[in-house]
């Protein structure tokens, strides 16, 4: 479930301009975990997540090193919205079976 949706961020990088919205998920479970997922680019636009939605979310996950230090990025590219919305079933946990590399290699990240 969104648990809390983080201020858009934009800017302008090597590649041009950029847009990123950050939202926090909340997996369920006897142990439940809060994860930052990303949007970026037109999947802002095109997917508009609201606090309180149970979604399902396709994810990469991505580490980079930056000036001797690493930063992890998990970047939703496909977010499908539960039935019923809000008060919709519980979202499966995450298997390895639905793990789909993104081997596209853009880099939107503006560093």
């Amino acid at each position: 479930m969104v648990v809390n949706l983080l201020p858009q961020q934009s800017g302008q990088g090597k590649n041009g301009t950029w847009k990123k919205q950050e939202f926090i998920l909340e997996t369920p479970g006897q142990y439940p975990k809060k994860v930052c997922l990303s949007l970026w680019g037109e999947k802002v636009d095109e997917t508009r997540v609201s606090v309180g939605d149970k979604i399902t979310a396709s994810i990469n996950i991505e580490s980079r090193e930056y000036n001797g230090r690493w930063y992890t990025d998990v970047r939703a590219w496909k977010i499908q919205k539960d039935a019923g919305g809000k008060s919709g079933s519980e979202v499966p946990p995450p298997s390895e079976e639905n793990f789909v590399p993104d081997n596209s290699g853009t880099d939107d990240l503006p560093f």
